[in-house]
């Protein structure tokens, strides 16, 4: 039996809202909102000695979402598991850190514009483990808005810095001129 290859079209909508430059500015208010957030809540952290120093204002964190009175803040099983873990191997110390460069690093990346679409998407991987961890407040609605950020990489950062990252580097599945160049430099096919 020979398979045949089916081409699934988007549908204009999806093309116009999520890989049209032209409405690159519809993403742009979302992109720097979901920026300016996450550089409040990374400089807060990195001038807080509790986080940058010690780490023990994750600990405390990763405590309170532990506590089982009235109920358990983390629902889950497996992921009370990985906090308890993370909590007995004293991993606050270094993962405070991570946190608080990454929360910088997603901030940088959304505000210029560079790479947005992973940008967005560790962000959401953030808000998730946030909100897997018993934190509520804003994360619904941060996680929402980087979920569409990933929908539309293709146009997010067209005002920015995608605008010229996007085409030298280009996607996986089509290089761009940096890799064009680096194989015809190597006379790779």
């Amino acid at each position: 039996m020979r398979s045949e290859n089916v081409v699934i079209e988007e549908p204009r909508v999806a093309r116009l809202l999520f890989s049209d430059t032209r409405l690159a500015w519809l993403w742009l208010p979302l992109r720097l909102y979901l920026g300016y957030m996450w550089f409040e809540a990374g400089w807060h952290k990195f001038v807080d000695p509790k986080w940058l120093g010690t780490g023990e204002a994750l600990l405390d964190y990763w405590k309170r979402g532990l506590k089982m009175t009235p109920k358990p803040t983390i629902s889950y099983d497996w992921y009370r598991g990985f906090i308890e873990y993370l909590v007995n191997t004293e991993a606050h110390t270094w993962f405070s850190k991570i946190i608080i460069f990454g929360e910088l690093a997603i901030a940088a990346a959304l505000i210029l514009g560079a790479f947005v679409g992973v940008a967005a998407f560790f962000g959401g991987l953030m808000n998730w483990s946030f909100i897997m961890a018993g934190a509520a407040s804003t994360n619904g609605m941060l996680f929402a808005i980087a979920t569409w950020l990933v929908l539309a990489w293709r146009n997010a950062g067209w005002i920015g810095l995608d605008r010229w990252l996007l085409p030298a580097v280009g996607t996986p599945w089509k290089p761009g001129r940096v890799f064009m160049a680096t194989e015809r430099s190597t006379g790779a096919v």
